[in-house]
């Protein structure tokens, strides 16, 4: 698994993390972690299939009850992030 370094930080700032991760009942490196989580992979992020489907419902393109259909078919798993290593 791949680690960070993070240089320069101030001290302001690492002891503002370090209450934070107590106030959540967390390590410091869990709250980054999870700081960094929610950062890049927002839970209120647009989905492209979703927002394709909601543009062609809207467009007139499918009835709710084909769009419905799709859904039921649709793979649900979610997606494995790309890697480039």
């Amino acid at each position: 698994m791949p680690a960070v370094t993070i240089r320069n930080l101030s001290d302001e700032t690492h002891r503002a993390l370090k209450v934070r991760a107590a106030h959540h009942g967390r390590s410091a490196e869990a709250e980054m972690r999870e700081i960094l989580e929610t950062a890049v992979r927002p839970t209120d992020r647009v989905k492209l299939g979703s927002l394709l489907a909601a543009i062609g419902r809207e467009a007139g393109g499918l009835s709710d009850a084909e769009a419905d259909h799709f859904a039921q078919l649709r793979d649900k798993t979610p997606a494995e992030p790309m890697r480039f290593e």
